[in-house]
């Protein structure tokens, strides 16, 4: 006999660090969009991307990003396909090719690595053969802290950008504020990757020269990636001043301007996605915007740590500084392997999945993303309560 199957479920308790958890009511819409979209004979995925319905698409998820993140009339929105990973090499190709225009000159690029995710990007620039200076990185204390921007190497001249990545998923840090004038010059852009708190908190998008997040740990599926730049960075050298420079070429499908100049659908732009995405910010929009979702990922953050906190020889939390501690990835281990693994065993029992640590830092990670709601984040904390209490 064949179950019946539906598309209604319990709210999950799912802590997975991305792919994420999404709304049930915004999985149920993409489902029913999938088989027909707007009452057509095809679905969502079935369309053309240069037709009107995925042209609207397109448009109307850049203008929920503009108001949940107040983003002024000079910064351009844009979708690429890809995660993160594709901006490292892309936002390096597109801010060289900028800076050469402003100056003529082959620029440098400054890093700071603060976590696995900014440590990629930093190799990826060098692999790619641009110049790259890390000007703080963390890694021998285990990227336990951010160090204030007074303690950070000098940006060099003839810098185009300084890369930092906002949450590191992986490491459980947070950047709660950007550099002044008195650490970032004036002419080197603030690149800020965001892919597992966009949409998190209010952002003052004036303070950055690029912003980028993959969709799929915080507002969407894998496959598509935001971008979000200031209108004067899309000007850039011709092909041939780039190569007497010898400033490699982006290709044409990461090409800043050629994807703004259609409107991101140059190629195939993974449209299901970018209709999730809709969806969500949907969504948000509706529950008040980013100034209330922040007060709760923030209420969240502080029950799971203060919990944690309790038990200071139980809970090992490797992210020193609570000032740091990122309000999405909260990690920690426990005294051995054996109660890790005893932990997210006895957690997944309880149906409190998705919470093993990363493969190359083991122990427990528990991603509270916007789609986890505030009764989740309390059930994961009575567990992790009575857990030490049964096992100190």
């Amino acid at each position: 006999m064949v179950e019946a199957r539906t598309l209604d479920r319990e709210e999950p308790d799912f802590y997975g660090a991305g792919p994420a958890l999404l709304p049930t009511d915004v999985l149920q819409q993409a489902a029913y969009d999938l088989i027909s979209y707007n009452n057509d004979i095809v679905g969502i995925a079935e369309i053309s991307h240069r037709s009107k319905p995925a042209i609207a698409v397109i448009d109307d998820t850049k203008d929920n990003l503009k108001k949940l993140l107040e983003i002024p009339d000079n910064y351009e929105v844009f979708f690429l396909q890809g995660g993160g990973t594709t901006g490292f090499s892309s936002i390096v190709y597109n801010l060289f090719a900028n800076h050469a225009k402003k100056t003529g000159k082959k620029g440098r690029a400054a890093y700071a690595v603060t976590g696995s995710w900014s440590s990629k990007a930093a190799e990826e620039a060098k692999r790619l053969g641009f110049e790259v200076d890390i000007v703080v990185n963390t890694k021998a204390s285990n990227y336990d802290d951010i160090p204030p921007y007074t303690e950070w190497e000098p940006i060099e001249e003839n810098t185009s950008y300084l890369w930092v990545c906002d949450n590191e998923t992986v490491h459980g840090n947070e950047l709660k504020d950007t550099p002044g004038s008195d650490y970032l010059p004036k002419d080197v852009e603030l690149v800020a990757d965001m892919s597992s708190n966009i949409l998190s908190k209010k952002v003052d998008i004036s303070k950055y020269g690029v912003i980028m997040a993959g969709a799929q740990k915080n507002v969407g599926i894998a496959g598509l990636t935001i971008y979000i730049i200031r209108k004067d960075l899309l000007e850039q050298s011709s092909d041939d001043e780039l190569r007497k420079l010898d400033i490699p070429l982006s290709p044409i499908a990461t090409h800043f301007p050629t994807v703004v100049k259609n409107n991101s659908a140059y190629n195939t732009i993974p449209i299901f996605a970018c209709q999730v995405l809709k969806l969500v910010t949907d969504k948000l929009l509706k529950e008040g915007g980013l100034e209330e979702k922040e007060k709760v990922n923030n209420k969240k953050a502080e029950l799971l740590y203060k919990v944690l906190d309790s038990y200071p020889n139980f809970y090992i939390l490797p992210v020193k500084n609570p000032k740091v501690r990122s309000n999405m990835n909260v990690v920690f281990k426990l005294p051995s392997e054996e109660l890790n693994a005893k932990f997210v065993a006895e957690a997944d029992a309880a149906n409190l999945k998705g919470l093993k640590g990363h493969r190359s830092v083991g122990g427990i990670r528990a991603s509270i993303y916007n789609a986890v709601s505030l009764s989740s984040v309390e059930r994961l904390a009575k567990f992790v309560d009575e857990f030490a209490k049964a096992n100190s």
